[in-house]
């Protein structure tokens, strides 16, 4: 049996399209879940096996809105110490997108339309992996980028390839 814990659709203390309110709301909050996905891999890496971060559909008066939810194979979690520390580490959330060194995909001002920075989550990975890369002698500018870097690497591997690419480019 799994439980399935909804994280939310960003992170918890952040802007996010609102059901009903933001124009182009569909697209907007999926990417934002998608981004918010990526930003809990870069702070906690890959879910072991056990557990699955995975979009979630919720069915509101005003129409359909998404939100990322963790599932967690209770099997798993009394046979696998780290399947209960990463679900007890993603509950506990982000209150911010520069906690995982993210850009917020998307703006929001009082009154004005929003602002999409990045429309692509390879994009937004990419941004994010550009942030925290090593310097020329291989040492991360904050200790905590490595984790960050290191986990977004992993997972977002095409990110990856173009993070380098734009940088030989930037270096030649």
């Amino acid at each position: 049996m799994s439980n399935i814990i909804d994280l939310g659709g960003a992170p918890a203390n952040e802007d996010c399209a609102q059901l009903g309110h933001t124009p182009d709301f569909e697209r907007l909050n999926r990417l934002e879940v998608a981004a918010y996905r990526a930003a809990l891999i870069a702070r906690f890496g890959v879910p072991p096996d056990g557990c699955v971060l995975k979009t979630l559909t919720n069915r509101h008066d005003f129409g359909i809105y998404y939100t990322l939810g963790l599932s967690v194979d209770a099997g798993a979690a009394r046979r696998d110490s780290r399947v209960a520390a990463y679900a007890e580490a993603v509950q506990d959330d982000l209150a911010t997108w520069t906690e995982a060194c993210f850009a917020a995909p998307v703006r929001y001002a009082d009154g004005e339309p929003p602002i999409v920075e990045r429309d692509r989550i390879d994009a937004i990975v990419t941004g994010a992996l550009l942030a925290t890369r090593p310097g020329p002698d291989g040492r991360f500018a904050v200790p905590d980028f490595e984790t960050l870097h290191r986990n977004l690497a992993a997972a977002y591997p095409a990110s990856a390839e173009a993070a380098n690419t734009l940088l030989q480019e930037i270096s030649a």
